[in-house]
């Protein structure tokens, strides 16, 4: 096989874009092919290294699992599990304590935190969440929640980290992220040309991360509910993905476009209602599934430590249940200091505090309800899944007690990409204007792509692209979590400072 390199697979997949734009339906599938093609030994390539599995009990555990893991476990026992005994204060801090409007930065503790946690909170709370337990059993919610908590640990520190080294530009605006503490704490510890090695892979990887996983597939899967939700096979929208993608690309570019400010301004409307709206519908269903609750609870515990039928046993359980909770949550990933360190404070810690709420809220609590619609929904049934994975499965879990529950679903669904896709595209803009300055013409030119790429999504599957993103996005996980470890003293040091002073202030 001929090698295909980097540029030339970047040039092919731009160009069959733009051809996309001007093609007929009957060509669709031939320019999916054609990209595909083009970018697939890349994305062998990159799965296979971050993505590597190895064989212990039984069970095959992906060496990124391990990573993201261990880095939360450390991290919790290095801040003395802060993420139990900092949780009211988080709660605090969110709710406005000892808030300064005129500190530099740009957006409310409160702004912050949504505009990150719709980041998280995707298809996969509803969705993933179902592969889980399809493929470990109730167990898997375990380790889920289990995970989730330790999560809460690595979020501390890469958010404390991004508003500690975060840049502040001559307009007014912040730029923050693994990218910047790569490159400025490094150079702190002697190591200059590693940290700006680093900072740009980071970066490079955020920007092609965030136009597969955070935009196409985003995108691609709101189209798919947006079809269900008006009719299915027979729906006007079924086979316009390009019709749908331009009016989702407008609306997305008019939030993007005022940048973070706007951005936050939505998050802060869209997620409260989004989380509180399907953790209510959960719980309605949960409620009247109450007689099952003993059932699923035993369940889940039971499935957690003494595992059947279940590949590798009670490691593959663990593993299936904290796979999930990384790859919902994101800790370690880095996606969520660029959106924590826009906010406004003197004091870094106060936002590393508040982070920890994010994997609370999507691991902990959206995943966790999920989990117990589907298992309530075992004792009354138990091979109401046959056939069924991911979102059709929690769909099916939903409709058994509420007929017209799939809309809700849908619209969910659709709201939790929307989300995520807006997020998304300031954490990509951030790597870009990272790597080429903060120019005026750079941001707007990001953009402008990142809201094409929404029509590509909509239009097109392209499973290569979407697997290279996904492997990428979890291959930049390695030098964020190099750079935790390297500068962890430092967060630890600005801990101990901000404790002393709320102390002396009591």
């Amino acid at each position: 096989m001929a090698k295909i390199s980097t540029k030339q697979s970047v040039e092919h997949f731009l160009l069959s874009g733009l051809l996309l734009m001007l093609s007929p339906a009957s060509a669709l599938a031939s320019i999916d092919q054609a990209i595909n093609e083009a970018v697939a030994p890349a994305t062998a390539f990159i799965s296979s290294i971050i993505f590597y599995s190895v064989a212990l009990g039984g069970a095959k555990v992906p060496l990124v699992v391990v990573w993201l893991l261990v880095a939360a476990v450390f991290f919790t026992v290095y801040f003395r599990f802060l993420n139990f005994s900092g949780f009211k204060h988080a709660i605090d801090i969110v709710r406005g304590l000892n808030h300064n409007p005129k500190a530099p930065g740009e957006v409310t503790h409160f702004q912050a935190l949504t505009t990150a946690v719709s980041g998280t909170v995707g298809i996969g709370n509803i969705g993933g969440v179902a592969v889980a337990i399809s493929m470990g059993g109730p167990g898997a919610t375990f380790w889920l929640i289990v995970a989730g908590l330790l999560g809460m640990s690595t979020k501390f520190i890469e958010c404390t980290l991004g508003t500690i080294y975060r840049k502040h530009n001559p307009d007014g605006s912040v730029s923050g992220g693994p990218m910047y503490y790569l490159e400025q704490g490094f150079l702190e510890k002697g190591l200059p040309n590693l940290g700006k090695f680093l900072g740009k892979f980071y970066a490079l990887g955020i920007v092609i991360g965030c136009l597969g996983i955070g935009n196409m597939f985003q995108a691609n899967q709101a189209y798919l509910q947006f079809v269900t939700v008006t009719g299915g096979d027979s729906s006007f929208f079924a086979g316009k993905g390009w019709l749908v993608g331009l009016v989702m690309a407008i609306i997305v570019g008019l939030v993007i476009i005022g940048g973070i400010k706007s951005i936050a301004r939505v998050t802060s409307k869209l997620v409260p209602f989004m989380a509180v709206f399907y953790s209510v519908s959960a719980l309605i269903i949960i409620l009247m599934n109450a007689e099952a609750l003993p059932f699923a609870f035993n369940a889940i515990i039971e499935g957690a430590f003494s595992p059947e039928g279940v590949a590798g046993g009670m490691l593959g359980v663990i593993v299936i249940g904290v796979q999930r909770a990384v790859f919902s949550n994101e800790a370690g990933i880095g996606s969520a200091p660029i959106a924590h360190s826009a906010v406004q404070t003197k004091e870094p810690i106060t936002q590393g505090y508040v982070s920890m709420l994010e994997p609370f809220i999507d691991t902990v609590v959206i995943c966790t309800l999920t989990a117990l619609v589907i298992v309530t929904t075992f004792y009354y049934d138990p091979s109401f899944n046959a056939g069924l994975d991911g979102i059709g499965m929690t769909s099916a879990a939903f409709e058994r007690n509420i007929g017209w529950s799939p809309l809700l679903i849908a619209f969910a669904g659709m709201l939790f990409a929307f989300s995520t896709l807006i997020a998304w595209a300031y954490y990509g803009l951030k790597g870009f204007t990272y790597l080429m300055g903060e120019h005026a013409w750079a941001s707007n030119l990001f953009k402008l792509v990142f809201c094409f790429f929404i029509v590509v999504g909509c239009s097109i599957p392209l499973t290569a692209v979407l697997d290279f993103s996904d492997a990428l996005v979890f291959l930049i996980c390695v030098p964020n979590i190099i750079g935790l470890y390297v500068l962890a003293p430092v967060a630890k040091q600005a801990l101990q400072a901000y404790n002393q002073k709320v102390r002396n202030q009591a």
